[in-house]
């Protein structure tokens, strides 16, 4: 899968609490003052097919075994490129996606503990060399992401199957997106955010600037 597209494509990263939908917004909107086109979307999800298998993911009712998981993350992945994400960056859109392969390796990888190995074949077969321009990984504790979900007010019926996990679960989480970062520090951003949302807006407005 060519990487030769007008278009650009930004992933926003972390654990549940970390505050992407926040930063994602604010990034729409600066990109779109200088002049850009942009398509916001979500995964799992993007899709009318990407969005009924969200469903099933999310689903705090379901159980399922960590494979499934990550079969059912890539399936999603897959209609997402082929309906959404690669249709928008041959068009010269700039794609900005809460979420994206960086998410299956932290959560079914360093979360689930399936093998690095496995999701590496996925992430081959499903988007072959194809990877984000700029990724932004917004760090946060289990903690501190854990009291923002639960200071949110949208009750407790909104917590999802992920979202329910335990500290431990976004403990290693954490671990896997960091040691990520490090691995991919060429594309992949670290954003402390505990920082105050000024001093995070000045980085990532700085960031973004070195590929527009």
């Amino acid at each position: 899968m060519s990487q030769m597209t007008p278009g650009k494509l930004i992933t926003l990263e972390g654990i549940d609490g970390a505050g992407k939908s926040t930063h994602l917004l604010w990034l729409e909107n600066l990109l779109e003052g200088m002049g850009k086109n942009i398509v916001a979307t979500h995964e799992p999800g993007g899709t009318p097919l990407g969005e009924r298998l969200r469903a099933l993911l999310l689903d705090s009712s379901q159980t399922m075994h960590p494979e499934t998981e990550a079969l059912l993350m890539f399936a999603a992945r897959r209609e997402h490129l082929d309906k959404l994400i690669l249709p928008a960056l041959i068009k010269g859109e700039w794609v900005i996606s809460d979420r994206f392969t960086d998410a299956s390796f932290a959560y079914q990888g360093g979360g689930r503990g399936l093998s690095e190995d496995k999701l590496d074949g996925l992430e081959h077969w499903v988007q072959g060399e194809f990877q984000p321009d700029l990724t932004f990984y917004f760090d946060v504790t289990s903690e501190l992401g854990r009291e923002r979900l639960n200071n949110r007010g949208d009750g407790v019926e909104s917590i999802d199957r992920f979202e329910k996990e335990k500290g431990e679960f976004f403990d290693r989480v954490r671990e896997s997106y960091l040691k990520r970062a490090r691995k991919f520090s060429h594309r992949i951003h670290i954003i402390d955010s505990s920082q105050s949302l000024k001093s995070i807006r000045l980085k990532l407005k700085d960031i973004i600037l070195t590929i527009c």
